[in-house]
């Protein structure tokens, strides 16, 4: 035996007995535009070959750009196409010169110590430490 492959058929909606409202007539409603005036009329123009003249098309588009121009948009392009690891993209991004400025003032402070330093310390510590048992 064969299936059927028909489909089920949907209920139909109960028709209603009143007919369906008229559409929102929005021109009757509507107030009156200001009569226009007869000495400038509107009239269609007619741009084809030899009759009025075209109105002016932003063309920018097409122009042809120095060629710095198109270098920098390209590789504008191609930096966002592209997938850089974090550890060379860092350097796209680098701080202007006056936050970099405070920066590098902020690392003096906690820059490690030279040799020198070291032993001048050292020796401070040494003779407090001997200053110290003395006494």
């Amino acid at each position: 035996l064969k299936e059927s492959s028909h489909r089920p058929k949907m209920p139909k909606a109960p028709k209603s007995k009143k007919p369906a409202p008229a559409p929102y007539d929005a021109k009757a409603k509507k107030t009156e535009a200001p009569a226009a005036n007869p000495l400038f009329e509107k009239r269609a123009r007619n741009f084809s070959i030899g009759n009025a003249i075209q109105p002016q098309r932003d063309v920018s588009r097409f122009v042809k750009w120095p060629k710095y121009i198109r270098l920098q948009r390209q590789r504008k392009i191609l930096l966002q196409r592209l997938k850089v690891p974090p550890a060379i993209a860092q350097f796209g991004r680098t701080l202007d010169k006056n936050t970099a400025l405070q920066l590098f003032k902020l690392a003096v402070k906690y820059k490690p110590e030279d040799k020198s330093q070291k032993k001048d310390r050292l020796k401070k510590m040494a003779e407090e430490k001997a200053a110290g048992k003395t006494d």
